[in-house]
């Protein structure tokens, strides 16, 4: 029996239908990758596997006792939680035990009740097999394979940024160690080096995992099989995600022709039964009309919803676009040393350091968002800067990206509204939601599709590939390589912006490497 039966079902809401009766399982090893454009329906797929969600139709059917675990990025944490409080509570029925016995000790100290020594024996041999005394030397390599001590251990979990949330919820996950672990983009907050830590971590642990990520590179490494979310279809394959994709093609092209074919059988049914429906044939017309009316209509393999960007360029013809000088960023403390680069005309440099180093905080200093402790960051008086947050943060979610973009620029029309929305990948129904109800990547694409409206030479983005799905992160990719102007890309993905940069400062060893355009 499988870990996870899904069986018949069905998902959508009032404007769009998410899957019609759909069927998958996941089975004892299974590593399965989750893929499919944003908004088919994957984070919604792993709340209703929770049961968070209630699905319209369908079965859900865990194995009994399955111990699950979920990186669930909302979840609620005590105010008052240091981040090694919160990696203690992935063991709390163990440190309740620990307690308990030592209790049981201290009152045979004082009675000498043989009972109370043999109850505590009983729990220290629990707490031995189950490795309660290497406790701390787990927490520690997870802490130290995450990053997290960039953070700091005694750093309140409220304080945290939603990234470093997610990080410790994912620590957190590996060190309750469950039989199935549910991953949604578990490597949006990670650099590379973490990433490759937990593709190690993932190609040694023996339980299933259900892995949602658009970091294709990634799922190739870590995933044994995949299921693909298109059309209201979930279809499963066999192998890597590279061998998963071909697999996917081949049944696509067999679709394709089988529809072409069913096509032409009723193109020529149609044109007989008109033909002869009202003369001395007309017996053998009305059986190609219930023929017709029994055949079961194969779908032709749609074309997935296709992205395109254009940021406008307002000419410039500064040599210097932006010269740093011995810029100190941090809040209480600075967060690096001092950092000195500059930008000539139309060049393009990567970001490169781990998570917590200050890549984000050293761009939202240079941009002036905040103080810096010591330095300056000067623009070319002629730069005009377009810049994109890593943050899903908006002012009121409950607005809709056409609402949203309206306020910001009321003398656009619904038209030209619509329009740039669509062409940024953001279908009509999408475009009249609210902004909480949109997936992540489709908030990145409102984000993007508001840099558009806006003419600029200096383009600063802040891992702007999460949340995107393949097609949108290959038309992003292009559209910054045609952009004429400066720019700044941070990317936990290197594969993305390795070909567009001319150079990469590698923030934590504060030293520029040389990249050669490809």
């Amino acid at each position: 029996m499988a870990l996870l039966e899904v069986s018949n079902l069905s998902m959508g809401f009032s404007d769009r239908q998410l899957y019609s009766d759909a069927a998958f399982n996941l089975s004892k090893g299974e590593h399965m990758g989750v893929v499919g454009q944003n908004g088919v329906g994957k984070s919604t797929l792993i709340k209703i596997i929770t049961g968070s969600e209630i699905p319209l139709t369908g079965n859900v059917k865990w194995q009994k006792g399955t111990k699950v675990g979920y990186l669930d990025q909302y979840a609620d944490i005590p105010e008052g939680m240091t981040l090694i409080d919160f990696l203690h509570t992935a063991f709390d029925e163990m440190y309740q035990m620990n307690e308990h016995m030592e209790g049981l000790y201290e009152k045979y100290a004082e009675t000498m009740d043989d009972k109370l020594l043999e109850q505590a024996g009983r729990i220290q041999e629990k707490l031995e097999s189950g490795q309660f005394y290497d406790l701390e030397t787990r927490i520690e390599q997870v802490i130290t394979g995450l990053g997290l001590d960039k953070i700091g251990r005694d750093h309140l979990v409220s304080e945290m940024s939603g990234g470093q949330r997610s990080k410790i919820i994912l620590a957190k996950l590996i060190l309750e160690n469950p039989e199935v672990i549910l991953l949604d983009e578990p490597t949006n907050y990670l650099d590379i080096t973490h990433i490759d830590w937990l593709i190690n971590y993932l190609n040694s642990y023996e339980g299933a995992a259900l892995i949602i990520s658009h970091d294709y590179d990634f799922l190739d490494q870590v995933t044994n099989c995949i299921i693909n979310i298109a059309f209201g279809k979930i279809n499963k394959y066999r192998g890597s995600f590279k061998q998963a994709m071909k697999q996917r093609e081949e049944r696509e092209k067999t679709q394709q022709k089988e529809y072409i074919k069913q096509q032409e059988e009723i193109s020529q049914a149609k044109k007989f039964i008109n033909k002869f429906k009202a003369g001395s044939r007309s017996n053998m017309a009305k059986s190609r009309e219930k023929m017709l009316d029994r055949m079961e209509i194969i779908d032709p393999p749609s074309n997935n919803i296709q992205a395109s960007f254009d940021f406008p360029y307002y000419e410039t013809g500064s040599q210097n676009a932006l010269v740093v000088d011995e810029l100190s960023v941090g809040y209480d403390k600075p967060l690096l040393s001092p950092v000195s680069f500059s930008v000539n005309t139309d060049e393009k440099i990567g970001f490169q350091g781990f998570n917590g180093v200050g890549k984000s905080t050293l761009i939202k200093s240079i941009l002036g968002n905040i103080d810096s402790l010591g330095g300056d960051a000067t623009f070319s008086p002629s730069a005009k800067v377009s810049y994109f947050s890593q943050d899903l943060e908006w002012d009121n979610d409950n607005e809709t990206p056409l609402q949203i973009i309206q306020d910001k620029y009321p003398k656009l029309t619904f038209k030209d509204i619509r329009t740039k929305l669509a062409k940024c990948g953001l279908d009509a129904s999408n475009a009249m939601k609210p902004m909480h109800e949109l997936s992540g990547g489709e908030q990145t694409k409102v984000k993007l599709a508001l840099m558009e409206f806006v003419d600029s030479n200096f383009l600063i983005m802040d891992e702007p590939t999460n949340h995107l799905d393949d097609e949108t992160k290959n038309a992003l990719k292009q559209a910054i390589l045609d952009f004429p102007g400066n720019a700044i890309i941070v990317s936990h993905e290197m594969s993305f912006y390795t070909e567009l940069v001319d150079r990469v400062l590698d923030i934590e060893k504060l030293s520029l490497k040389e990249k050669e355009k490809e």
